[in-house]
Order: C-alpha cells, then sequence, then structure tokens
C-alpha cells in the first residue's frame, strides 16, 4: 500500500510515533531531498534519527536539491536519461507516492505556504502526433490511468500557451502537477526533521560506507545507516557507474510585465524530441521567477557555466523561439543562472541494501538523477521497508529479486515492537 499522508507521515513538527530510549537509531548520511524524507518518514514510524551532511541548505552555496527544477514529472522526466527497465518501473511507483504527498501537502493553504509546493498545470508538448511515437502513447496511456488529477489531451493547448506554431508543437496534453520551491521547500523540510526529532551533525564522510560500517554505527550508536549521497555514492556506495548530468537554468522574472505572465509548466521532453538538445522546461518557480532550461550535459563535473556559454545561449533562444515574449525577459538580479550536477547512475536510481559484505546494515538510496522531489516519498517508503529488513535480519538481496508488497500489511507501524 503507498505511502500516504496522515496516515504514514505527517507535516506536523513532532513524530506520528514518538520513539522511545529503546528505539532503533538510524543514521543517515545526506541533507538533501532524498535524505531529509528518508528521515521524515522513518522519524514518523517511531525511529532514532540521526542525519550527518558536509552541507545544508543555504542561500549562499546551494544543494543540488534547491537548484532542482523540481517540477514533478512521471517517468521518464523530461531529461530523459532512463536506460534500466527495473528502475524505470520502480520510479513509476515512486513517483505517484510522491505526486499524491505532495498534493495533499498542497491542498492546505498554510502548507502549500509554508512548504513551497502547489500544484499548477503542466502541459507536454509534442513535435508530431502523440499516436505516432509508441513510446509516447504508452507513457500518455498510463499518465492517464494513474490517477493525476486534470489530464486533458488537445492541439488547442498550444494555443492557449502562446506557443509559436512555427515552432513544431502540433499536439499536446496537460496534468495537475507539483511544482516546489526548493528553497522554501528545503528549508521546510529541515525544520520539520528537526521538529520530529532529527538530529543534524555536520560532517564529511569520505570513505566507502562498507569500510567504516562498524565505526560508524560505534561512535553514532545507530542500528542502521541509510546512504542518501547523490553524487557522493561514487566513493561512498563504491559505485563507479555514479556520473553527473550537468543543467543549468536562467532565471527571469515573471510579473507580467515584460511579457504574459507564464501560468503553467510548459515542457517538450528529450524523449519526445529524440534529442536531449532540443528540451524546453519553463517552470514557474515562485509568484515571480520562471525557470527557462534546459541542458544535459553527461559526465560534466564542472560548475563554470556562464549565460554566454554556448549552450546556454542556444537553450535561451531556443525557449525564445518556442514561446514568444521571452525575448522581451528581464533576469533575476539576484540568481540569475542556476546550475547543478544531477546524480545519476549506471543502472539509474538504487534503493537497495548492501550486498558487498554479509550481514551489512546500510541501505543506499541514490542515483536520481533530476527525479529526486518527484521519486521522493516513494523511495523513502522502500527504504524504510529495507531498514526494517536489516533490523530483522533478512538477508539483502538485490532489486533485480525484489518484489516489494504494495498491501496494508507491508507498511503497518509495528506495534509492540520496540
Amino acid at each position: 500500500m503507498p505511502l500516504t499522508l496522515w496516515r504514514d507521515i505527517s507535516p506536523i513538527a513532532q513524530p506520528l510515533r514518538r520513539p522511545t530510549p529503546k528505539s532503533p537509531h538510524v543514521l543517515v548520511v545526506g541533507g538533501g531531498v532524498t535524505g531529509l524524507i528518508s528521515s521524515w518518514v522513518l522519524l514518523d514510524r517511531g525511529y532514532r534519527v540521526t542525519i550527518v551532511s558536509n552541507a545544508w541548505v543555504s542561500d549562499e552555496q546551494r544543494l543540488t536539491s534547491q537548484i532542482a527544477g523540481a517540477l514533478w514529472e512521471f517517468p521518464p522526466a523530461v531529461c530523459g536519461q532512463h536506460t534500466d527497465k527495473i528502475s524505470l518501473a520502480n520510479s513509476k511507483h515512486w513517483s505517484m507516492t510522491a505526486y499524491h504527498i505532495w498534493d495533499g501537502i498542497a491542498s492546505i493553504p498554510s502548507l502549500s505556504e509554508a512548504s513551497g509546493v502547489r500544484m499548477m498545470p503542466s502541459d507536454f508538448f509534442f513535435p508530431e502526433v502523440v499516436e505516432s511515437d509508441k513510446g509516447q502513447t504508452s507513457k500518455m496511456t498510463e499518465i492517464m490511468a494513474s490517477g493525476v488529477k486534470g489530464f486533458y489531451r488537445g492541439a488547442d493547448i498550444i494555443d492557449e500557451r502562446g506557443v509559436d506554431p512555427s515552432y513544431g508543437a502540433i499536439d499536446a496534453y496537460e496534468l495537475m502537477a507539483p511544482v516546489i520551491d526548493t528553497d522554501k521547500a528545503m528549508v521546510w523540510l529541515m525544520e520539520l526533521v528537526e521538529g520530529k526529532g532529527a538530529n543534524l551533525v555536520t560532517e564529511t564522510i569520505s570513505d566507502d560506507l562498507v569500510e567504516v560500517e562498524d565505526e560508524l554505527l560505534d561512535r553514532f550508536d545507530a542500528d542502521v545507516i541509510v546512504n542518501c549521497t547523490g553524487l557522493q555514492a561514487q566513493v561512498l556506495a563504491g559505485d563507479e557507474s555514479v556520473y553527473p548530468i550537468r543543467g543549468g537554468l536562467i532565471r527571469v522574472i515573471n510579473d507580467g510585465t515584460d511579457f504574459p505572465k507564464v501560468n503553467a509548466a510548459l515542457t517538450i521532453t528529450a524523449d519526445a524530441a529524440h534529442s536531449s538538445n532540443e528540451i524546453i522546461f519553463l517552470v514557474p518557480r515562485n509568484d515571480n521567477i520562471l525557470l527557462i532550461g534546459g541542458i544535459t550535459e553527461p559526465h560534466r563535473w564542472n560548475l563554470d557555466l556562464t549565460l554566454d556559454t554556448p549552450i546556454i545561449r542556444r537553450m535561451r533562444e531556443r525557449c525564445e523561439r518556442f514561446l514568444p515574449g521571452l525575448e522581451n525577459a528581464r533576469l533575476d538580479p539576484e540568481y540569475p543562472l542556476a546550475q547543478g550536477l544531477r546524480p545519476f547512475r549506471g543502472q539509474n536510481v538504487r534503493v537497495e541494501r548492501e550486498l558487498r559484505r554479509t550481514g551489512s546494515r546500510i541501505v543506499h538510496s541514490y542515483g536520481h538523477g533530476g527525479a529526486g522531489w518527484s521519486l521522493s516519498f516513494g523511495c523513502a517508503q522502500d527504504v524504510a521497508a529495507l531498514v526494517d529488513e536489516a533490523l530483522a535480519g533478512v538477508p539483502a538481496r538485490p532489486m533485480s529479486e525484489m518484489v516489494f508488497e504494495r498491501k496494508a500489511a507491508g507498511f503497518q507501524r509495528h506495534q509492540g515492537r520496540w
């Protein structure tokens, strides 16, 4: 049974189930969205939680989770790159779990304001009729059956949103999707997990967790370690398949003064365009900022993009051709260009126990790429199930062999265990 807001987790700053001194203690490594939401789920299940990170949410040195576009998407996401069938199947379930929880948060005005989470029309445009592309037809059919709100399919969306007909979009559909102001949401998540009792420790762990597992468990008096370190998992999980895909987003003022205010997310995905060089990604970040994107540059580690970098100039020109009026947009004077490294891996998302050491109590959750916010709660639910397994002494299994039971018994809070 999917993780459910209010039944399994609460957006209130106190745990649904209060821990006792004998409750198991989980050490979560990583202070991004994956680490914070995994901690939230564990705290509401009655675990004691310590989060270790080398950096936290900041306006000066933003985390990858803050730089993210944070538009909820049904997999595969705008930037594509989903190559593993097992991971893709899992991601569809994870994304719908997250969809309903973000929707629940956005539906309460005070929570929506505090968390920066809103539901907004999200429009997807196509250079050909959807039915002419077998993959896109299958994806659209799955979306229609998935339970998302406000699905509508029609080429009239192109005119309604002011898209230039000469750009080449001839088909479109729309759905209501969570859009997240990541700066605000990360602060809210930090305060929430602290309110639920998480202990936050600033520290850099630079060794393979398998090599230092016993030392960490002993030093933090922990029972399980959860690895949510993104790109750092290349070292901390000994996973050489982890690699970055560099991305960049231009931030412009979206107040209706210089161009008609954009009130919906407008995208052409990499898989729809059949090219990662033709992505359109226009997302209202909040009431006054529009994000213009996007790009995908695999294996580029340097954050040295500028507004004059050729790939950024082409990205902006492409979006201006798509949506006339954007050429008049004013840059956000405080933060005109966001850039970051999406944490991918060879077989995509990994939510799995450590397999290299028999009896290890390490659980991994990394490789989310550009979909950390979209997959967040679904992955966190499976992390909690794997933590339960590790504590119960159940042997670790690879993701390819795991079939999580999606029924009530599989995610009930345990009674009288601790």
